[in-house]
């Protein structure tokens, strides 16, 4: 199996597209890739998953252990014929400012993949070299193998840049030089870019894209560059299977609306005993049958407003599950969904899209973002996902802003970014469970184990 990981000095370089575009040229060659996606981002691996075929999982060294990293991509990338994996910002950014913890450079690290550096080379002749000198010279233990030029200007600019790097870098290969050209921007919208879900990638962008990354990147001398490092990959899986009496069925929301969801959070959903069962918000008029929990997901349910807030059949079920003592655990999107709902620009009453109504406050959008950063969870109190104590870490990123919520609603996390205490969050209800924050299920394995282990309870109780 080969692996490699396409990054670049900072954001905004056309990493995504250019990723997006390599995973489809050699997946059309018949080749199984297995794709992957460096930090929280949900809406990248959405495109992965569409052009491989395959769920695209995300590869975080600050929200998980570095164990499980490795153990994550071991497994995720067995019997593919190759892994690639799509950085984060730049190289090197992570958390901090002194550390790589979180960033591309730690993963390439531990999963032992060259790396490639996409290069908007707008505006930069020579300089790119200097660039890539630096990046290449400033951890030795992460190999910088080459480079791809986005945003050329012509064969002239061409020259210069493969004149540069031949001269100051003869080790790294310039594997291609992409022109200028807008019909390859993906369409974006306040999160970021449009969902998978909402089919943003035409067969006739597809088709184009395929074409220029054919002919302006040497995919033949990108394979072969790709082979891993010596230090071999551990084949793990991410946690100890359990072997529980019979599976217990768990409702996942999937569609449109609900789509932000760590794929290893399913994975170690399941093996510790749940059967994904997926619903949707949008068009299903109840929970699905038999269930004994519910995991809402982020997404966007403020753009699909109006058809959440017509399905008056699922805002029943969902409301009769959460007061008859369902565990259900709800992140961002999902958080929103179950308060009152979601107000128009104004705010006034008579523009309030009605959602579920379990968290009595209105959620309102805001132009700018209101919050984004990892975020550390300390259980205060013995919660659906573990017992008071219990730590896990995640990620918040949103542009909707919540009336206050009544202090006599129960908090139940203590949250942190790094040293600083962000106070109390993480809303409970009976066995609901309601919060901001993305928790990833790979930064403590227990979470899965306890909310599934919840489920199996109330499975039993309400057949007894």
């Amino acid at each position: 199996m080969k692996s490699i990981v396409i990054a670049a000095p900072h954001s905004g370089s056309g990493k995504t597209t250019i990723t997006v575009g390599i995973m489809e040229c050699f997946r059309r060659r018949g080749l199984t890739v297995a794709p992957f996606k460096v930090g929280p981002d949900f809406i990248d691996p959405g495109y992965h998953r569409l052009v491989t075929g395959l769920p695209s999982a995300n590869l975080d060294g600050w929200i998980c252990p570095p164990e499980f990293v490795r153990a994550s991509f071991a497994h995720h990338a067995l019997n593919a014929d190759m892994a690639i994996i799509e950085g984060v910002m730049g190289l090197f950014d992570g958390f901090g400012g002194t550390a790589d913890e979180g960033s591309t450079a730690q993963v390439a690290r531990l999963t032992g993949a060259p790396v490639v550096l996409v290069v908007d080379a707008r505006g930069l002749a020579r300089s790119a070299a200097a660039i890539l000198k630096g990046f290449a010279e400033f951890d030795p233990s992460v190999r910088v193998v080459g480079v791809i030029f986005n945003n050329v200007a012509g064969d002239s600019h061409e020259r210069i840049l493969r004149e540069a790097m031949a001269q100051a870098l003869p080790e790294l290969k310039v594997f291609g030089c992409i022109p200028r050209d807008d019909g390859l921007h993906i369409p974006a919208r306040h999160l970021g870019l449009f969902t998978a879900e909402e089919h943003p990638l035409s067969d006739e962008f597809l088709d184009h894209l395929v074409e220029v990354i054919r002919d302006r990147v040497d995919l033949g001398l990108l394979w072969g560059a790709a082979n891993p490092l010596d230090a071999p990959v551990p084949r793990a899986e991410p946690i100890p299977c359990r072997t529980p009496a019979g599976p217990v069925r768990l409702a996942v929301a999937r569609d449109e609306a609900f789509c932000f969801v760590y794929e290893d959070n399913l994975c170690l959903l399941r093996r510790a005993g749940a059967e994904i069962v997926t619903f949707s918000p949008l068009r299903d008029e109840r929970l699905p049958d038999d269930v004994a929990g519910v995991y809402l997901p982020g997404g966007y349910p403020e753009v699909f407003a109006d058809a959440l807030a017509a399905n008056a059949g699922m805002k029943e079920s969902l409301a009769r599950a959460v007061n008859g003592g369902m565990p259900v655990y709800a992140e961002c999107g999902g958080f929103i969904y179950l308060t009152r709902g979601v107000v128009d620009g104004a705010g006034t009453p008579e523009s309030l899209h009605e959602f579920v109504g379990i968290f009595p406050v209105t959620t309102r959008m805001l132009p700018r973002r209101k919050a984004l950063g990892y975020r550390e969870v300390e259980l205060a109190a013995d919660t659906i996902i573990g017992p008071a104590g219990t730590l896990a870490r995640g990620h918040e990123f949103h542009y909707s802003e919540m009336e206050e919520m009544p202090a006599d609603v129960e908090r139940a996390y203590r949250v942190r970014r790094g040293p600083v205490d962000l106070g109390m969050e993480g809303y409970r209800y009976r066995n609901c469970l309601a919060s901001y924050l993305h928790l990833h299920f790979g930064s403590n394995p227990e979470l899965a184990a306890s909310f599934v282990a919840r489920c199996r309870s109330y499975a039993t109780r309400s057949s007894a």
